[in-house]
């Protein structure tokens, strides 16, 4: 199915990136809106936040991982204040509502349970609270949100949080979605992966070296530590196993970390064929269908 562009509109209200920040599409009679806690008050009063829609509260979780509350209200405002007095975690709310009379109870419990439901599937940010109940609505009024709901997760990115984005989502835009790569050494580490518009993801259940060598960058070293520690990484036999799809910020990064050393990731990571990952990051991909390298 041919997917086409979107026209997003960012408007900050206070001529900077510390205030209000409101984002729409073009055609659409949404609008999505991020603002620090800190400044709620200083917004309440207008019309944005007169309204119902779907609020979502970020901020850090008890062990400093993302995380995420996700309410709905007839009004937004009162809601956002109330909140500040009942929960500490949060620092930033997005919030999407309708310009128009569009959203009403039944549409925002509808949204809130979906939106919910999108963020748990994503498991990027944690979610503290019990699953919202859906209303039972017709097939025509969830075709419709449905739609309204997909435009909620291209402006909470545009926000700059990928609170609904699997990380597979990350490749798909990517001329390597179809193909893995794989990162190993004589010893039995085994990892699988690809590359991401994000970094670089290494799949459930790739196998990693347990001793680290001198040349393993710190960071690394406390990053595989926290991994541990999240059960993200767990001892299996002799090598320590990833028990969830994990993004590294670059492929030497999680070469590295599969490796326990240090490592450069466009040449480690390569195709069963033994094509390496620096040939598809250097070489066009008209050149390659000239020499006939299959991708797939």
């Amino acid at each position: 199915m041919k997917t086409f562009g979107k026209t997003i509109r960012l408007f900050l209200v206070d001529g900077n990136t510390n205030g209000l920040i409101t984002a729409e599409l073009s055609n659409w009679t949404g609008i999505g809106l991020k603002v620090p806690r800190i400044r709620v008050r200083d917004y309440i009063d207008r019309p944005e936040f007169q309204k119902p829609g779907v609020y979502i509260l970020i901020g850090k979780g008890q062990n400093d991982e993302d995380a995420s509350y996700i309410g709905e209200a007839e009004v937004i405002g009162p809601r956002l204040l109330q909140q500040i007095q009942d929960k500490e975690f949060w620092n930033e709310a997005m919030f999407f509502g309708s310009k128009d009379r569009y959203l009403n109870k039944a549409s925002v419990k509808y949204l809130e349970n979906r939106v919910h439901e999108l963020a748990a599937s994503a498991a990027r940010y944690s979610i503290n609270q019990n699953i919202p109940t859906k209303p039972k609505l017709s097939e025509a009024e969830q075709a419709e949100l449905e739609e309204f709901l997909s435009n909620i997760k291209v402006l909470a990115s545009a926000l700059g949080h990928k609170l609904f984005e699997n990380l597979e989502e990350t490749v798909e835009a990517t001329e390597m979605k179809s193909q893995d790569f794989y990162c190993k050494n004589g010893a039995g580490a085994e990892s699988a992966g690809k590359p991401s518009t994000e970094g670089f993801i290494i799949f459930k259940g790739s196998k990693l070296m347990v001793t680290e060598q001198a040349s393993l960058a710190d960071s690394i070293r406390l990053e595989r530590q926290k991994m541990l520690s999240e059960e993200i990484l767990v001892k299996s036999g002799e090598f320590y196993q990833l028990t969830k799809d994990y993004m590294f910020s670059s492929s030497s990064r999680a070469a590295s970390a599969t490796l326990a050393r240090s490592a450069s990731g466009p040449l480690e990571w390569k195709t069963l064929a033994g094509i390496q990952l620096k040939y598809f990051e250097e070489v066009p991909t008209a050149v390659r269908q000239r020499n006939k390298i299959e991708t797939k």
